[in-house]
C-alpha cells in the first residue's frame, strides 16, 4: 500500500536558513506541516521544544510532552510535533508557566520573546485579505491563517490585537502615515520605525513604505512590515 501524505522530515542542510539548529548531525530533521504559516517562515513545534527552548534532549521527549497536552499555541493545546509556529504566535508551557511570543529580532525571522501572563492571551495579526460573504458581511483573513467575520471597518495592511483563543478583536492599528511598524523579514527584521510615507505600487514595483528607523530611513515593500501601534507598540514585540 502506498504511503499517504507528505514526508514529515526535511534534510538538515535544506532546513530554512533562519532555523537555529546544528547543520551537522543526522541527515534529517523534523519538518513543518504547512497550514497557518508556510513551511519556509515557521518552526515546527518539536524543533522549538528541543532546539530553540531546549526543554528536551530528544524529539521523543518533546512528543511525550505534547501528548499530555501541556503545551498551547495561541491558547489551544497542540499535540502535533510538526505544527507550524510562526510570526506573533504565542507558545505557552503549562508546567512552568512560561509563555513566549515569536518575533523577528536582529535580522532573524523568529526569536522567542518571554511575555507575562497578561499578554499570553493577546496576539497581533495583520489583515492580508477581505471578502464579502453572505448578508454583505465582511470576512477578514489574517497573516496566521485565521479568519473572522466582523462589522469593524478594516483595510488590508491594518493590524488587529485579538484575544485568544476566541479571535476577538480588542484593538485596531491602522496602517497609515505616522504609525509604528515592525519589520518582519529581511536584513532589517526586528527593527521598529515610524512610517513617513506610503507609496502606491506601479507596473514594475510593489506598494512600498518609507520608514524612519533609529539611525536611518529605508524603503520596503509593505509585505515586509506590520503595524504595531500609533505612538508605541500596543504589545511587547522586542
Amino acid at each position: 500500500m502506498g504511503k499517504k501524505g507528505g514526508d514529515t522530515r526535511v534534510k538538515r542542510q535544506m532546513a530554512p536558513v533562519f532555523w537555529d539548529i546544528r547543520r551537522k548531525g543526522n541527515q534529517f530533521v523534523l519538518g513543518v506541516k504547512p497550514g497557518s504559516h508556510s513551511k519556509d517562515s515557521a518552526y515546527s513545534l518539536g524543533i522549538i521544544l528541543r532546539d530553540i527552548l531546549k526543554l528536551t534532549d530528544t524529539m521523543h521527549e518533546a512528543e511525550q510532552i505534547l501528548n499530555t497536552r501541556k503545551v498551547k499555541v495561541d491558547g489551544i493545546a497542540v499535540k502535533d510535533i510538526n505544527f507550524a509556529v510562526g510570526l506573533m504566535d504565542v507558545v505557552e508551557l503549562i508546567p512552568t508557566g512560561q509563555s513566549y511570543r515569536f518575533v523577528p529580532k536582529d535580522s532573524e525571522l523568529l526569536v522567542p520573546l518571554s511575555i507575562n501572563d497578561e499578554e499570553k492571551t493577546q496576539k497581533l495579526v495583520k489583515v492580508t485579505n477581505k471578502i464579502t460573504v453572505k448578508e454583505n458581511k465582511i470576512q477578514y483573513s489574517f497573516h496566521d491563517g485565521k479568519t473572522l467575520i466582523s462589522d469593524q471597518k478594516l483595510m488590508v495592511g491594518d493590524s488587529c490585537l485579538i484575544e485568544m483563543p476566541d479571535t476577538k478583536i480588542t484593538n485596531h492599528v491602522k496602517f497609515a502615515k505616522g504609525c509604528m511598524v515592525l519589520v518582519t523579514r529581511g536584513e532589517n527584521a526586528g527593527n521598529i520605525g515610524k512610517v513617513d510615507d506610503i507609496k502606491d505600487g506601479i507596473f514594475s514595483l510593489p506598494k512600498r513604505v518609507l520608514i524612519s528607523l533609529s539611525d536611518r530611513s529605508v524603503e520596503l515593500p509593505v509585505e515586509l512590515v506590520m503595524a504595531i501601534g500609533d505612538d508605541r507598540p500596543i504589545i511587547k514585540v522586542s
